[in-house]
């Protein structure tokens, strides 16, 4: 019987960490629906992207006072959560506090009065921002796209980590052998008079309920990390490292497409030359993209990073003017329609069945895509470096290219261009009549 905690304890870490891996590995599976796209160049400018923007945080800072209190939140827990491999230690072998059977005592309690610093800085940092989105309730996180689950995921989140940090103050305070060490205790000191007149047996119940509970917690937040924006956590890094290194007002072109426009122009060019071996022009089968299929793989990823902040729509041009527009919105609901599709390929034993639906019109609509002026605000504001405007430019392009479906004011310019080589209505020979008005 004296081995029953530890196997409850083994099993329970086993399931969590199970499910984590089943959950990554479907996040993987969907992520490669999308189409290749290879991003193995520039590794040093892509680590260094990583390391300042993902690691280093230097883009939350731009708005000082959420980019303080997310570094304060996002350090804190990191390090906080070193103390969850001591716990995973007692756990399975049944110790208590093997980090003092191994550290000096000193350092041990270096190590915990950190920890304990950093708890009680997390927890008031997550109030400050459950007041700025609950009380003050800032205008980004209650734009219409922030329906009950968007909004109310923002503050579970916030809740999980005010309890875990709680908890582990609690865990710390209770525990009878480690007041007496009256080493590492900074803030956990303050917290034991609370219990003091309890038995030492009911102090024991307490800490162990504390102990039970911030570990269970932890793997029951990790496995929440899937279903919630939170999964930035994990995927800001590879999200950072895959950005974009382009200068950000540089678009793509379809070679294929180039190569035709540049035939057209050139007029020694011979449209019936058999092209040579191993440089036919492959047009590609589909034009731009009407579905997540036809997006690469590294804006799914984009999609399932995004941290629903909405420092792009705070910033978007169009959106403040009043259109439809969200940048925030094509983000989270391309990964609404990746999920949906995953869903789709899980019911149907690995294939995807045609629903009768796609991203373009059941989840965005044309006057959102049209409304974007491509300035790049929202890729510039995006704190871990996802790109919205890559996903407008491919499905305008499908609209283009495949449906023909441009506005009114586009296929008046192209016209004039083909005509006129300008795209104003005027014929070349009138331009300059200006002059003699």
């Amino acid at each position: 019987m004296d081995y029953l905690p530890n196997a409850i304890f083994a099993i329970i870490l086993i399931l969590g960490i199970g499910f984590f891996a089943r959950n990554v590995k479907k996040l993987v599976r969907n992520i490669k629906l999308g189409q290749d796209l290879s991003v193995s160049d520039n590794r040093g400018e892509r680590l260094r992207n990583m390391a300042l923007i993902a690691f280093g945080q230097s883009k939350m800072v731009r708005r000082p006072i959420a980019g303080l209190l997310h570094v304060i939140v996002y350090v804190g827990f990191i390090v906080i959560n070193i103390e969850v491999l001591e716990i995973i230690i007692d756990g399975v072998f049944g110790t208590h506090r093997i980090g003092l059977k191994v550290l000096p005592e000193s350092i041990y309690g270096i190590l915990i009065g950190t920890f304990e610093v950093l708890a009680i800085l997390v927890f008031v940092a997550v109030i400050v921002f459950w007041i700025r989105r609950n009380v003050i309730k800032l205008a980004r996180f209650w734009k219409s796209e922030m329906t009950s689950w968007p909004k109310n995921d923002g503050n579970f989140i916030l809740y999980f980590e005010m309890v875990l940090m709680i908890l582990f103050l609690i865990m710390n305070a209770t525990d009878v052998q480690f007041q007496q060490l009256n080493s590492g205790n900074i803030i956990s000191q303050h917290i034991a008079p609370w219990f003091s007149g309890m038995s030492e047996s009911t102090l024991h119940v307490i800490e162990r309920g504390a102990w039970w509970l911030h570990i269970v917690g932890i793997l029951v937040f990790l496995n929440y990390l899937y279903f919630s924006k939170h999964l930035h956590i994990l995927l800001a890094f590879p999200n950072t490292y895959y950005g974009k290194l382009t200068p950000k007002g540089q678009m793509n072109n379809l070679e294929a497409v180039t190569k035709e426009v540049k035939m057209m122009m050139d007029p020694n060019a011979d449209p019936f030359a058999v092209p040579v071996e191993g440089e036919e022009d492959e047009m590609p089968a589909k034009f731009g993209a009407s579905d997540v299929h036809d997006l690469s793989w590294v804006q799914l990823l984009n999609a399932y990073t995004c941290t629903e902040c909405g420092r792009c729509t705070s910033e978007c041009p169009a959106n403040l003017t009043g259109k439809k527009l969200s940048p925030r919105k094509i983000m989270m609901d391309t990964r609404d329609r990746l999920e949906e599709v995953g869903k789709n390929i899980d019911a149907n034993k690995g294939e995807f069945k045609d629903d009768g639906k796609q991203l373009l019109g059941d989840y965005i609509s044309t006057e959102e895509l049209w409304a974007c002026t491509t300035c790049n605000a929202c890729v510039e504001a995006c704190p871990v470096s996802i790109d919205p405007l890559s996903i407008i430019l491919e499905m305008r392009r499908y609209l283009v290219m495949e449906q023909s479906a441009a506005p009114t004011e586009l296929n008046n310019m192209m016209t004039n261009i083909e005509n006129n080589g300008a795209p104003w209505p005027y014929n070349q020979m009138d331009r300059l009549n200006w002059k003699d008005e």
